[in-house]
């Protein structure tokens, strides 16, 4: 079973770039994407045997995410039931058979970590939200996760230690979270790797692979055993991010 998750930044745009193409060629039983930056109807992008569930933000052109699923869910549900959180589309969750997938797109602290104490609350909520998942089955959780979660996930962490994304607080958000129950899959099997998910437009970042790794796959504790492979596409353009892959046995 093949998931796939990307943070297209605006599904509009990287629709004309080859996003189609890179779909069908990616082949996955899940395609979890964020920031789509869309409301019902502005694009008609289907894919023969997928079914897609959208969350849209209330604010237009601003956030959104959307699970592409040849797999029949058992159930779906939009946002964490939590109102102060729930009008920036922000999560999506289907139910399967035998865990939960939970594509978030989570909220940015800003440029002078303006949404900081925003997203402190945001953490507590979401992880209040996947552990009382975890109680029933396990659960997969990926997307634009906003934080680099140790040093060798972005490339100059000393100058970024007070930048968000690199805050303390924020990296010991996602401690708590991994220390809830979750593994980050890509970690667990490249422990001394250093890749990035995604890069500045600014200064030639891409090219100069000055990036980040702050898109995941983390994953209940008990379907780690099920982890056949983890990957970072950093070979796929299209948008400032770039997909990552999970592999789980069936």
């Amino acid at each position: 079973m093949k998931l796939i998750s990307w943070n297209v930044n605006g599904l509009r745009a990287v629709a004309g770039k080859g996003f189609a193409d890179i779909f069908v060629d990616l082949d996955a039983d899940f395609v979890c994407l964020q920031e789509t930056k869309l409301q019902a109807g502005q694009i008609d992008l289907d894919f023969p045997g997928y079914t897609s569930y959208w969350n849209y933000a209330d604010k237009k052109g601003y956030s959104g995410t959307v699970i592409y699923t040849r797999l029949q869910p058992v159930d779906v549900s939009y946002g964490i039931g939590i109102d102060e959180h729930d009008h920036e589309g922000r999560v999506v969750t289907v139910e399967m058979p035998d865990f939960y997938l939970v594509n978030v797109y989570v909220p940015n602290s800003q440029d002078g970590l303006k949404r900081l104490d925003y997203r402190m609350r945001w953490e507590d909520a979401f992880r209040a939200y996947v552990c009382g998942l975890a109680k029933k089955k396990g659960v997969i959780i990926c997307g634009d996760m906003n934080v680099a979660h140790e040093p060798i996930d972005l490339k100059n962490p000393d100058t970024n230690h007070f930048n968000a994304g690199f805050t303390d607080e924020e990296r010991a958000k996602m401690s708590e979270l991994l220390s809830a129950g979750f593994a980050d899959s890509w970690r667990s099997q490249h422990p001394g790797e250093a890749k990035y998910s995604w890069w500045s437009y600014r200064m030639a970042a891409r090219e100069r692979n000055v990036g980040w790794r702050i898109d995941y796959f983390l994953v209940s504790d008990s379907l780690v055993p099920r982890i056949e492979s983890t990957g970072i596409h950093n070979e796929i353009f299209g948008s400032d991010h770039c997909p990552v892959e999970l592999v789980l046995s069936d």
